[in-house]
C-alpha cells in the first residue's frame, strides 16, 4: 500500500459553546491540516494521486471555512467548532472529492501548536 499526505493552512476564527450554554470569547486560530490518502497501485506516473490534484481537492473542502468565523458557515451551526468536528467535517468533504481508488486514511488539524485532533473511518 502507499501513502501520501499533503498539508494546508487557513485562518478560521471559533467561539465553542460551553456545558452550561455560554460561549467562550471568540478567536481565531492559524489552522493547519494534514491529508492522508493512499492507494494499494500507482498510476502510470507512478503517483497515488498528484499532490496538485490532492492539493485541489483540500482547498475545495476548506474553502467554506477560510476567513471566517466557522459557526456562521452553516457547517457547525448544530455542533461546536473543536478541532475534533472541523476534522470530521473535511474528512466528511474531502472523501467525497476524491477520484475513483483513491482512500482517505485520516484527516489531522491543528488549532494551535501541540494541539491536534485526526479523524478517520
Amino acid at each position: 500500500m502507499f501513502t501520501i499526505s499533503a498539508e494546508r493552512t487557513f485562518v478560521a476564527s471559533h467561539q465553542l459553546t460551553l456545558p452550561d450554554g455560554s460561549k467562550e470569547p471568540l478567536h481565531s486560530h492559524n489552522w493547519a491540516l494534514i491529508t492522508a490518502v493512499f492507494s494499494e497501485k500507482l498510476d502510470e506516473m507512478g503517483f497515488v494521486i498528484d499532490f496538485n490534484r490532492l492539493k485541489t481537492v483540500i482547498d475545495q473542502a476548506v474553502a467554506p471555512l477560510e476567513n471566517t468565523q466557522l459557526e456562521q458557515t452553516g457547517c457547525f451551526n448544530r455542533m461546536n467548532s473543536s478541532a475534533e468536528n472541523v476534522a470530521k467535517y473535511l474528512y466528511e468533504k474531502i472523501v467525497g472529492l476524491l477520484p475513483t481508488g483513491i482512500k482517505l486514511k485520516y484527516v489531522r488539524v491543528t488549532e494551535a501548536p501541540g494541539c491536534t485532533a485526526k479523524y478517520s473511518r
